[in-house]
């Protein structure tokens, strides 16, 4: 899964509700408001609050995305890595995300590999190499925790 940190909160709600099934007209009846109400504090239009976090994480858990996670832990430097639930992983899980880390640690060799042809890396190279490392980071910090979750011997202590 691309993950792309979005810059302002506002591209967070609006990333969040493109992704919601069948968007705004769905996602605001799900937080109990009308389309209008749900207009005005997604977008904060007419003086009103921001959708809160907790409507926001409502709305990402039906989706699937880290949208707004990604986004604070982006503002302290970090990644966000959901933990994994032991009932959802066996070996087979494990392997696949070795494969993924992987992949992902190649991807960052590459982009710097081809950073480096013309001897400098600018701006541009650099938010492309943070960007994969990013992702690449969060991806073996899912991998080792899943390990853990699934190998633990006494879950839950």
């Amino acid at each position: 899964m691309k993950r792309t940190v979005l810059e302002t909160r506002r591209q967070v709600v609006s990333a969040v509700i493109c992704a919601y099934p069948g968007g705004r007209d769905c996602a605001a009846p799900r937080l109990g408001m009308s389309v209008k109400k749900f207009d005005n504090h997604a977008y904060e239009n007419a003086g009103s609050r921001p959708l809160t976090d907790e409507q926001i994480c409502l709305l990402e858990s039906q989706t699937g995305t880290t949208h707004l996670p990604d986004f604070v832990c982006n503002l302290y430097g970090g990644v966000f890595v959901p933990v994994a639930e032991a009932e959802q992983l066996d070996n087979l899980d494990l392997y696949a995300r070795s494969i993924n880390t992987a992949v992902k640690r190649g991807l960052v060799d590459a982009i710097i590999s081809k950073a480096l042809q013309d001897g400098v890396i600018d701006d541009d190279e650099v938010q492309a190499i943070l960007a994969a490392h990013r992702a690449h980071v969060a991806a073996r910090h899912e991998e080792i925790t899943a390990v853990i979750v699934l190998h633990r011997e006494n879950p839950g202590s």
